[in-house]
């Protein structure tokens, strides 16, 4: 609690405004329009805010229990609306169009069904436009296209019940807080008439303003402010605001509101709300067109690729998130839009050729929360990168450990990978200087960790952590070839790999750095975990990797696409990588548009379960590096095209989360998961690593060169180039062309002194 806040057994007093608890002060309510069928949904997002609709642009007070869980708005783990519902004389509007397209804002032409005699189908208009910026605005434009005046009542409803994100993601609370009415109405700041809803019907009094209110266990006040623009209200009966309107033949007016989110009386949102939906719009593109100076642009000779890339471009614009002074890409809409290890590790290295300050924030924020202690509640350990952080109620209470959550096993070696790959892109030798502490400690974690069983293993120590807490971190994903689950400790094959790669490229810079002692050490570890490996983790009968190895240490011998994640890495002999990669081609693996997590052959097999037979674009994409790091360069380019028609095929050429595991065949279109993340940040950075994968840049800062090793583009494209791509100091636009099986590259523009050895 704030100590502004006071408190009576009653009422509490906040900054000048009095609450009651909600019970005491019960308001009619505004029936909710039931849907026929669950409405497909929109999605907008603008750095801590994401705002989720039916396509008409509602939440209707019906929709959250017609299983549309994730609708609403969102600020830091909380939701500020469950409802917002425009009604035109008690009915749905009727939808013509609507597009998420620009991502920070939503738009909708809808118009009136039927209403009784006095009002014909299809004879008003409504435009409504909402955007996200600090605050989320909205304007609606109603235009009457009859012949003559009508006359007709249009409302909106709001509700907010503030529940926490994991509360809305099935998590059960015993105890929640109370809703609260705001005593006052308020005009701006002041009362209205000298009256309050104690002695005036709060269904009929005139304000400018709504107030929704809720006190967390914690303490804490949570409003949604809603105010109202353009022309005002009729009246308000509860939270549902009405305009009587009348509109003469081709006459249009303009309303509007405003929804500021606050917590203790301060924006909840780390960004500045504009006052207007014009200036909050203009910010928005402002902010975005400076992100697309500083980025690397790519195109190509195909219009539907252009549109995939320029989505992918603007995507991971839309996924940055602030923390503190800081921003990296939130992992997620709508599940998972905040700070994470594993995803953000991995979508900064899959956009280092992009946009190089993603890996730097990324790092210097997660060297930030670096584990400092033990504490097993939150999983934490000195030297360990965190898995999750959350800011919602659940978190402050201590209900859940994600203040933040540390129950990661690979978080760790990937923040050193990727602290050695932004070094060899960039050269930023202040940076290599701040985190090398930081990178002690992750090795030291590491080493600690290693002691018992020679491998990196996890298992969980928190009663609310994960079970699983490698990148397939759902409960029923580590099976053996019988399908049944292995027991802790867990070692995972990926996660070895990512040690071998971190012990091999800190190498590289402890002996730039001139410790010897520690380039010779975790160069010979590296090579011992290697044999080992070889050793432990193949699995004979079945020619290929284990998933991992369980607490007895024996091999979990499903086949997977968890060595995919190996083969660019080293880790596998050669012969044994080659296996591998032949292996997750066959037919049970491979369902025409991509690789699946689970071979089709396992008792365990489902195309439809989260980790045991879906398809992940970044999963694919990692495998794609590592195919093309063996020479399988065609392969590697099939796995592309997978993928790419999968994409083009999704809304607004956006790649999801992940998608079902049914095979291709003939014109049929990949099949949706259900509840998969769109934007999704690893899956949009698999755009960028795909493109990285044909082209092959090995860049090496730190001696001025780049090198470019047989660029290799798909039957699909002719042409490709990079304009304003950036290594070390040195800007660059190449231009790739091919001609049958060859392509060839040339430099086209150069900025700076950087080397360029094309090598085919």
């Amino acid at each position: 609690m704030t100590p502004d806040t006071l408190m009576t057994p009653e009422k509490i007093f906040l900054d000048g405004k009095t609450f009651i608890p909600a019970e005491q002060l019960p308001i009619p309510e505004w029936p909710c329009v039931v849907s026929e069928r669950p409405q497909p949904t929109l999605t907008v997002k603008d750095d801590d805010l994401f705002f989720v609709t039916d396509t008409i642009g509602n939440i209707s007070g019906c929709s959250l229990s017609e299983g549309n869980p994730s609708m609403g708005l969102f600020c830091c783990d909380t939701r500020f609306l469950n409802r917002l519902e425009l009604q035109i004389e008690g009915r749905s509007p009727v939808l013509l169009s609507s597009t998420a397209e620009k991502g920070f804002s939503l738009s909708v032409l809808c118009t009136n069904p039927r209403i009784d005699e006095r009002l014909r189908a299809e004879t008003i208009g409504i435009r409504r436009e909402i955007v996200l910026n600090g605050a989320l605005f909205e304007e609606i434009e109603v235009s009457n296209y009859s012949t003559t005046t009508v006359n007709f009542e249009l409302s909106i409803s709001f509700d907010a019940d503030f529940v926490d994100l994991f509360e809305v993601r099935g998590y059960d609370r015993e105890k929640r807080g109370r809703l609260l009415r705001l005593l006052e109405p308020t005009t701006g700041e002041g009362i209205v008439d000298g009256v309050s809803p104690v002695t005036k019907d709060p269904s009929t009094f005139r304000e400018e303003s709504l107030t929704l209110a809720y006190q967390g266990l914690d303490g804490s006040v949570m409003e949604s402010r809603i105010l109202f623009q353009h022309r005002q209200p009729d009246y308000f009966k509860g939270y549902t605001a009405v305009w009587q309107l009348e509109l003469a033949s081709h006459e249009t007016q303009k309303l509007g509101y405003r929804v500021n989110m606050l917590k203790n009386n301060q924006s909840s949102s780390t960004v500045s709300a504009a006052i207007t939906l014009g200036q909050a719009k203009a910010a928005e593109l402002m902010e975005e067109q400076h992100w697309v100076q500083q980025i690397t642009r790519i195109s190509s000779d195909k219009s539907i690729f252009n549109r995939v890339i320029e989505r992918a471009e603007q995507d991971m614009y839309l996924l940055r998130q602030s923390f503190g002074k800081h921003k990296t890409v939130s992992a997620g809409v709508p599940w998972f839009s905040t700070l994470f290890g594993r995803d953000s590790l991995i979508t900064a290295s899959q956009t280092l050729m992009l946009n190089s300050q993603i890996a730097k924030e990324t790092l210097i924020l997660l060297a930030k929360y670096q584990g400092k202690i033990d504490d097993e509640w939150r999983e934490e350990e000195p030297g360990k990168i965190l898995h999750e952080l959350r800011l919602g109620e659940m978190a402050r209470c201590q209900e859940i450990p994600h203040t933040p959550y540390y129950g990661t096993v690979d978080a760790t070696p990937l923040w050193l990978m990727l602290y050695a790959e932004h070094y060899a892109w960039t050269h930023d030798q202040e940076l290599l200087e701040l985190l090398w502490p930081n990178a002690l400690a992750a090795m030291d974690w590491i080493d600690r960790n290693t002691k018992q069983t020679s491998y990196l293993s996890y298992f969980r120590k928190s009663k609310r952590g994960l079970a699983n807490q490698g990148w397939k971190d759902s409960g029923d994903c580590i099976v053996n070839h019988k399908g049944e689950l292995a027991n802790g400790p867990i070692a995972l094959c990926e996660v070895q790999a990512y040690v071998y790669a971190a012990k091999t490229r800190l190498a590289e810079i402890a002996r730039m750095k001139k410790r010897l002692d520690l380039a010779d050490r975790w160069l010979e570890e590296a090579r011992s975990l290697k044999v080992r490996f070889n050793r432990d983790f193949w699995v004979e009968d079945q020619d290929f990797c284990a998933l991992a190895l369980d607490g007895d240490g024996k091999p979990v011998d499903s086949i997977t696409s968890n060595p995919g994640h190996c083969l660019h890495l080293g880790l596998f002999t050669h012969e044994r990588a080659y296996s591998v990669a032949e292996r997750l081609r066959a037919p049970d693996m491979f369902n025409g548009w991509g690789i699946r997590t689970l071979s089709s052959l396992s008792p365990a097999y489902n195309p439809m379960g989260y980790h045991i037979g879906s398809v992940w674009p970044h999963d694919n994409a990692l495998i794609a590096m590592g195919l093309r790091s063996l020479g399988l360069i065609d392969q590697a380019l099939e796995l592309f095209q997978g993928l790419f028609d999968m994409t083009s095929q999704q809304p607004y050429e956006r790649p999801p989360e992940l998608f079902c595991g049914y095979e291709r065949n003939g014109d049929n279109a990949p099949v949706q998961y259900p509840v998969a993340c769109t934007p999704q940040a690893w899956a949009t950075g698999s755009i960028f690593q795909l493109l990285q994968m044909m082209v092959n840049l090995v860049p090496d800062a730190q001696n001025n060169c780049l090198r470019i090793i047989d660029p290799a583009l798909p039957e699909s494209i002719n042409r490709l180039s990079f304009h304003n791509l950036r290594v070390g100091p040195t800007i660059l636009d190449l231009e790739f062309e091919r001609s049958g099986t060859t392509t060839a590259c040339r430099v086209a523009k150069k900025r700076g002194n950087l080397r360029v050895v094309i090598e085919a």
